[in-house]
């Protein structure tokens, strides 16, 4: 059974306000190094997320997610018929929230997280034989924040604003897979290690300054295992579950640290999400697929205001067009995420609700065998 291409961009358009695993929105995927041949991509997507809802005061909640888009890039060599090379460029984490209304008259007015991420992997495989290969690398990310906590929910911190910048740290990746490629058949776990980026701080309140230093975030570590198979004459069944542990990600700046005791700015579980999905060759040109994503909600629907919602489902439709040694891919996602109550104080005290919150993501891709 010959292995067919079934990307579906929008597969890899994953964020906080699409309900993903805490801020992941490229899942780290690494999968380009198991593509046959040579082989270059470039990837854009675009994500517009629904979150709305009502404070504990009554005020409405205008949606708090601002789009954003993705872009992502790939190049993969074999080097001979055991070794393989591959770069991958993409954007692992990150976060667009910005809630509106006044800071003097609403629980969570003028509250806003804005979190960006870059990451250089470069990574090998080597193949044991037809059944059994290896991969491992290097990663190097760079980040950068700027978190605003306002409104009445935050008491004396009302109008705290810290400033993460120069963020960068270094971890690499690791995994094995099995293959048969009879029927089409991979099955490849990965992990993920756990990075610690030291930023450049620069903490106010309401405008005046609180201090500058160093802030040392660390990053989760994460395990992804991916695996397809052929059911049927030019069908696929392919999925993916991903376990990461953002319990390891603690944002304590100096002085927030000790107003607070000690708490951190984020309050991120660790999650799980699953996705499976079909694809099908309708002919040499064209392939399709549909696929499925679930993240169960956590133990309770209080949650980071920073990140404001509970388990998501979504459903994806993808396609993609070969054109002699180009191929062009392109999917749109929906996501419906679990309803929430953003969450302040110790112990944690609700500050509002958010209800029937979605995400609507699109992308697309171009490729090059060479």
């Amino acid at each position: 059974m010959k292995i067919f291409g079934i990307s579906t961009a929008a597969l890899l358009l994953c964020s906080t306000a699409a309900g993903a695993v805490g801020l992941d929105r490229s899942n780290q995927d690494i999968t380009a190094i198991f593509e046959t041949g040579n082989y270059a991509k470039l990837s854009f997507g675009y994500v517009m997320p629904n979150l709305t809802g009502v404070d504990v005061l009554g005020n409405s909640i205008d949606n708090v997610g601002n789009a954003f888009s993705q872009l992502s890039g790939s190049v993969k060599m074999d080097l001979n018929d055991q070794m393989s090379f591959g770069l991958i460029i993409d954007q692992p984490f990150g976060a667009d929230v910005t809630y509106g209304g006044s800071p003097a008259a609403t629980m969570l007015g003028g509250t806003e997280a804005i979190l960006n991420s870059t990451a250089f992997t470069a990574i090998g495989r080597y193949k044991f034989n037809e059944n059994f290969s290896a991969h491992a690398g290097l990663r190097y990310q760079t980040l950068d924040a700027d978190i605003t906590l306002a409104g009445l929910a935050y008491g004396p911190l009302n109008g705290y604003n810290v400033l993460l910048t120069n963020g960068s740290g270094t971890g690499y990746v690791a995994g094995v897979a099995y293959e048969r490629p009879d029927i089409a058949l991979r099955v490849a776990l990965t992990y993920n290690s756990a990075i610690t980026n030291s930023f450049d701080t620069t903490e106010s309140l309401n405008g005046a300054p609180l201090g500058v230093g160093t802030t040392d975030v660390v990053s989760p570590e994460a395990w992804n295992l991916d695996f397809q198979t052929g059911i049927a004459a030019n069908t696929l069944l392919f999925g993916q579950i991903r376990h990461a542990v953002y319990s390891q990600t603690i944002v304590s700046p100096t002085t927030f640290g000790a107003l607070t005791g000690g708490a951190s700015i984020t309050d991120i579980d660790d999650a799980t999400s699953y996705s499976i999905g079909i694809g099908r060759k309708f002919s040499d040109a064209f392939s399709g697929s549909v696929s499925f994503g679930y993240e169960a909600k956590g133990d309770n629907d209080l949650v980071s205001p920073l990140s404001p919602t509970n388990g998501t489902k979504s459903i994806s439709i993808g396609g993609q067009y070969t054109m002699d040694n180009i191929v062009f891919s392109g999917g749109v996602r929906y996501s419906m995420l679990g309803d929430a109550r953003p969450e302040t104080g110790t112990p944690d005290v609700a500050r509002a609700n958010f209800t029937d919150g979605d995400v609507l993501s699109v992308g697309v891709s171009i490729g090059y065998r060479f």
